[in-house]
């Protein structure tokens, strides 16, 4: 499995490339595994297709693209795809409610649209998660909007599955990266092989204090082998999980090969 970072929040800063390439706050990834391409959420501005090109991905080649939820940062840059031909696209029903009727309208006319009600192997050993069970007692997995909490129902997750293991892919974690860990281990029935994953949970420290605290706890106790934060995840909580089970933190151009 191959997995690039087509735009993150920050840039690789010793990459050859880094001057060609451009950081947005949002979340692109190009993931290669068994054959297949899939293009894991757009970002926002479409610097994902710029990126791709200096970094020498073919986009043409996706097979699927997958859209972990509803927000602008990982959804609009579907309106800036290059794409010659359809390609298929999956996401949990209630982003298109979420996103502008005109950008509805694009997605609709240029892509085959995927919908589900359930978890979906779309492709061999490869699962999109759909909606994850909220089992945990410190991940709310809340938002804020115009000044009310609301729950991220569509917040969904991939995950790849081994002979023995399996790897998760999320988007911001809203639902609780514990959460979506847990349920990616029940849908494929295999144990935790690594994440590359966003903590995205709360908005009050006091509240983001235990939460990374239980995370950090649960990562050790699964013994999790391979660990890639980044996105929304700020210093403090990567500091307080680092010396729980040290990771590599990814930019725009990162490249992971497990």
């Amino acid at each position: 499995m191959k997995i690039t970072v087509l735009c993150e929040n920050s840039v690789c800063m010793w990459l050859k490339c880094t001057h060609h390439i451009k950081a947005e706050h949002g979340l692109s990834l190009f993931i290669e595994v068994n054959g297949t391409n899939i293009l894991f959420d757009t970002a926002e501005n479409g610097e994902y297709v710029k990126n791709a090109k200096t970094l020498w991905i073919d986009l043409q080649k996706t097979d699927f693209v997958v859209l972990s939820h509803n927000h602008d940062d990982h959804t609009w840059g579907t309106q800036f795809h290059n794409f010659k031909t359809k390609k298929k696209i999956i996401f949990h029903f209630n982003v298109l409610k979420e996103l502008p009727a005109d950008q509805v309208k694009k997605i609709k006319k240029d892509f085959e649209v995927i919908t589900t009600t359930k978890p979906l192997e779309f492709a061999p050993g490869i699962f999109f998660l759909w909606e994850i069970p909220r089992i945990t007692t410190f991940e709310r997995g809340i938002k804020i909007k115009e000044g009310k909490e609301i729950t991220v129902i569509d917040d969904s997750a991939l995950a790849i599955k081994t002979p023995k293991w399996v790897f998760v892919i999320t988007g911001c974690s809203h639902s609780g990266i514990c959460n979506i860990c847990e349920y990616a281990k029940k849908v494929t029935g295999q144990k935790l092989l690594g994440v590359i994953w966003w903590f995205h949970l709360f908005w009050s420290h006091k509240q983001n204090e235990k939460a990374i605290a239980w995370t950090a706890t649960y990562f050790k106790k699964e013994k999790i082998k391979y660990l890639y934060p980044m996105h929304c995840i700020d210093f403090e909580a990567m500091m307080a999980i680092y010396q729980a089970v040290p990771f590599e933190k990814l930019w725009t151009g990162s490249v992971v090969e497990i």
